[in-house]
């Protein structure tokens, strides 16, 4: 079932499970807002079972690019198109969130975006990879993040 993310109430509803699970609520409200902010695009996650084409592209992508499998199991997905942007996301039981930005028509902006939560250690498959600069979120607390750039087509 799809779920509305609230950035006015921050709600851990579909994340339960996950042991930051406040954090990444905060997080998740984090991304609604800025949607909703930048392009008046509501922000709606369904639980990542219901998402499996979104969960199954940004995996292929993180393994295609770097090699990268996350070992935590997803939680919730969503995609998206704005100002002809494809979007995706995939929030982690372990408080990490990946995001897909891919460009359509341009290729220079296609990128894959880590956001760690709150109290989470940086995953194994990722902590000898990248370096996370710190940003300070009122919904979020402390969100610790990392990119890189996506070179082939998908």
């Amino acid at each position: 079932m799809a779920y509305v993310v609230d950035f006015g109430t921050v709600s851990t509803a579909g994340l339960e499970s996950s042991p930051v699970a406040a954090a990444l609520a905060g997080l998740r409200a984090n991304e609604a807002r800025y949607f909703k902010n930048k392009y008046d695009h509501v922000f709606t996650v369904e639980p990542a079972s219901s998402a499996k084409p979104v969960v199954d592209w940004v995996h292929r992508i993180l393994k295609e690019e770097r090699d990268i499998v996350i070992s935590s199991p997803p939680l919730e997905a969503t995609a998206f198109e704005v100002d002809n942007i494809r979007m995706a996301y995939v929030f982690y039981e372990s408080g990490l969130s990946v995001n897909v930005m891919y460009t359509i028509g341009d290729a220079t902006k296609r990128a894959v975006g880590f956001k760690l939560s709150e109290g989470m250690e940086v995953p194994a498959e990722l902590v000898e990879r990248f370096k996370f600069a710190r940003q300070k979120s009122k919904l979020a607390g402390t969100i610790r993040g990392s990119f890189f750039v996506i070179k082939n087509e998908y």
